[in-house]
């Protein structure tokens, strides 16, 4: 799918030439253990790096520059998966094919080099204004995960199912580690980042290869480093006791969330993977799966049901929403429906559905350049030949006594409820 060339030690170009697309896609990725204290540090330079430059000193001079060439889109994002933090620069410009007289791509490749290598510095640091303000701008994001009580109370269970697992460490740091950075722990966090972290490069469109790959080694001159110590977050973490752990948590609110942690051996690297994913498929993972019929639609018990698989953590989370009297109500329906599953009561309609969205979902991730980049980036992981027919190949084996066996392996651990304060006397156990 992808060419694969080794630019420096650490540092890795991938292209997929193509002309599915009528403009070029950039996605340089920087990658580093995850740790929340570095992660706040290099949250808030991602965001400085997206406001300004050297040669473009403020956000309007850069937007303009942008619009320039041809409304080119460029944008920094962090991201985390299993025991890594992702730093992210992503470009995209009109293909030079398209316009007369024109050479975008080039500009383009020059001024992420300069986005990269030329920040907007003073006296050999970044601009204090400049890292305050986005700094303002970190914590308002991390803030306002606390007022999506859903993703709240997700994030509140992780940390009461995992604490201190890459799990329920956050991709922005804490508010009170962010509140703490200076320019200089921006600063270094830039020089490490530079030096120190594994680097993707990822480039797609109608190119080609050959000159690309010297523009790329000629303005991008990032040098060799060490092979990342990963820790290794693999290994299922169940815990060995019978009963699971019931948290009650109040806050001024109207209905309630309840979430379920469920874990499994099975995880990305596991032969089963493509399994449980067809058995959270079923269990929770659409619209016609157990959980939304039964507890949803047949019983009206939660405004919302379903479920996700956290492949990378060994998790299945079930969430939904529901008033919080019927929590025990609620609790025992969502268990019923898993040992539905687990005694094989499961059709070939349901079956079936599961795998054709399965599929579905992988083949539109593939219509565009950047769903190809972030699914390739996580896959390559598994095999570096990956493909979509590939993956879909294997959805397509699992048979209902594969599903059967992947229930089977799922032990709940906690049950999490995020309550109105007069919904319910009860306190955490």
């Amino acid at each position: 799918m992808f060419k694969k060339m080794k630019i420096q030690e650490g540092v890795t170009l991938y292209t997929r030439k193509s002309s599915q697309f009528k403009t070029v896609n950039f996605s340089i990725k920087w990658k580093s253990n995850l740790n929340e204290n570095t992660s706040a540090a290099r949250t808030v330079l991602a965001n400085v790096l997206q406001d300004s430059n050297s040669k473009y000193k403020t956000q309007g001079d850069l937007k303009n520059k942008l619009d320039e060439l041809y409304g080119t889109v460029l944008y920094t994002d962090v991201g985390k998966r299993s025991d890594t933090h992702i730093l992210t620069l992503n470009a995209e410009c009109v293909n030079d094919e398209y316009l007369h007289e024109s050479d975008v791509l080039n500009e383009v490749i020059e001024l992420i080099q300069c986005v990269i290598f030329e920040p907007n510095m003073e006296n050999g640091n970044f601009v204090t204004t400049i890292v305050e303000r986005e700094k303002k701008s970190v914590i308002e994001r991390i803030r306002s995960q606390y007022d999506d009580k859903t993703r709240y109370a997700q994030k509140r269970m992780l940390e009461i199912l995992r604490p201190d697992s890459p799990v329920s460490l956050s991709s922005y740091g804490t508010e009170d580690d962010v509140a703490k950075l200076t320019s200089t722990d921006i600063l270094n966090a830039y020089t490490k980042m530079l030096n120190e972290d594994e680097i993707d490069i990822y480039v797609v469109g109608d190119i080609d290869d050959e000159v690309l790959v010297k523009k790329l080694s000629e303005v991008f001159p990032f040098k060799a480093r060490n092979e990342r110590e990963k820790i290794d977050v693999t290994e299922p973490q169940q815990v060995e006791t019978k009963e699971y752990k019931q948290v009650r948590e109040k806050q001024d609110m109207k209905q309630g969330k309840l979430h379920m942690g469920f874990s499994t051996p099975i995880t990305f690297h596991h032969p089963d993977y493509t399994a449980m994913q067809v058995t959270n498929g079923i269990l929770g993972g659409f619209s016609h799966s157990k959980l939304f019929m039964n507890v949803r639609e047949k019983e009206s018990m939660a405004y919302y049901a379903s479920s996700s698989y956290s492949s990378h953590y060994g998790l299945v989370y079930v969430m939904a929403g529901i008033d919080a009297e019927l929590e025990e109500k609620a609790v025992k329906l969502i268990t019923e429906q898993l040992t539905v599953l687990q005694n094989g009561d499961i059709t070939d309609l349901e079956l079936e559905q599961t795998k054709a969205l399965l599929n579905n979902g992988i083949r539109s991730t593939f219509d565009s350049a950047r769903g190809q980049i972030e699914v390739f980036d996580q896959f390559k992981e598994l095999d570096e030949n990956f493909t979509a027919d590939g993956i879909i190949s294997k959805w397509e084996k699992v048979t209902k006594e594969d599903v059967t066996k992947m229930a089977s392996t799922l032990k709940l651990e906690i049950v999490y409820l995020l309550s109105g304060k007069e919904a319910t006397n009860n306190e955490e156990n």
